[in-house]
């Protein structure tokens, strides 16, 4: 484990000391008098799938909350969590929540696009000014509760909560980048998605989806020459051994969301139901925040492998040239409303606030 961290739990203010199962699955907590909890040994266990490792603060922060939901619930309730797609990739067990036979899990934002479109505004390049103003868009339920609440009629999942997930940069094995011209001819990974593909696109790039498993040894072969992603990812998937001058292009603050299955949450009391919910602030700043600390220690250990961070970036022309793809895509009145609600958070927490 490399950091803990405090969650208040709903029912008492309480200090949880954290603690991770070597299987890949959260667990005991000590209760205060010494003795270890097994969030296991509750009386309904939720699982909950994430598709990367232990120490991810997301991962750590779905950890106290299970501990927390075990405390505040008197034991009726408890999450274990599964890291590493023990219980599969993202599409498979999306299905699995959906149909209630996996409880909760976190999703990539792109995803969510496949459910209800008009995700993709928080999906697009240069939307959110700083984290701060995609903070304050997520915590505005007048903003997000339309939007979260469309897929549980037609896909039975519930949005929980959407969380910071990163800004996400260009990385290659050839140069620093600075201008759109720099990434003249260089093939680089993107999600496998059509706007992702048209953004790299108009950044002056040669788009190359692909699944992350492949990227390393693409990079490693020069199939190809870069890719795009947080600083974690970069550093966690060895990227910074094979492609070693990263770029801050900022284009995209794609956010991560949690989701659990409609009818599950339904079916608990009012009293554990409210609870529960109560923790979901909690668990979103303390994935956010470790969130941050994790980037610095994944910079640190890049810049040990001998990886190059550039931020001579001339970002404004980045950001014009996708222009049309944001125009494009803002194209009913759902997305336009979304859009506007960004933009008034922007304003209020602008780039370095």
């Amino acid at each position: 484990m490399t950091r803990k961290k405090v969650l208040a739990t709903a029912a008492a203010a309480l200090t949880i000391t954290l603690g991770l199962a070597a299987c890949g699955s959260g667990g005991g907590i000590d209760g205060g008098d010494g003795d270890d909890i097994d969030v296991t040994s509750a009386d309904t266990v939720w699982r909950l799938a994430f598709n990367q490792t232990e120490e991810h603060p997301q991962y750590l922060a779905a950890v106290e909350l299970g501990e927390a939901l075990y405390e505040a619930t008197d034991g009726r309730y408890g999450i274990e969590v599964y890291a590493n797609e023990l219980l599969g990739t993202q599409a498979d067990v999306v299905n699995n929540v959906s149909e209630g036979s996996v409880e909760m899990m976190y999703i990539g934002g792109p995803v969510m696009e496949s459910f209800n479109e008009d995700f993709i505004v928080f999906n697009l390049p240069y939307m959110f000014a700083s984290q701060e103003a995609q903070a304050g868009v997520f915590a505005d339920t007048e903003v997000t509760g339309d939007l979260f609440a469309s897929i549980e009629e037609s896909k039975g999942i519930t949005v929980l909560a959407a969380l910071f997930a990163g800004v996400r940069n260009v990385y290659n094995a050839e140069r620093p980048v600075v201008e759109p011209e720099d990434l003249d001819g260089l093939k680089l990974r993107v999600q496998q998605s059509d706007s992702q593909v048209r953004m790299i696109e108009l950044m002056g790039g040669v788009a190359s989806p692909m699944g992350q498993g492949e990227v390393y040894t693409a990079l490693q072969s020069g199939v190809l020459d870069g890719a795009e992603n947080n600083e974690t990812v970069y550093n966690a998937l060895n990227h910074d051994e094979v492609a070693e001058y990263y770029s801050y292009t900022r284009h995209l603050m794609i956010p991560d969301y949690l989701l659990m299955n409609t009818d599950i949450l339904a079916d608990m009391s009012d009293e554990d139901r409210e609870a529960f919910q109560a923790l979901i602030p909690d668990l979103v700043e303390s994935a956010n925040t470790g969130f941050l600390e994790f980037i610095d220690e994944s910079i640190a250990a890049s810049e040990e492998a001998g990886a190059q961070f550039n931020d001579d970036v001339n970002v404004e022309a980045f950001r014009e040239r996708v222009t049309p793809l944001v125009e494009e895509s803002i194209n009913n009145p759902v997305r336009q409303d979304l859009f506007d609600a960004v933009q008034q958070y922007n304003e209020q927490f602008p780039a370095g606030s």
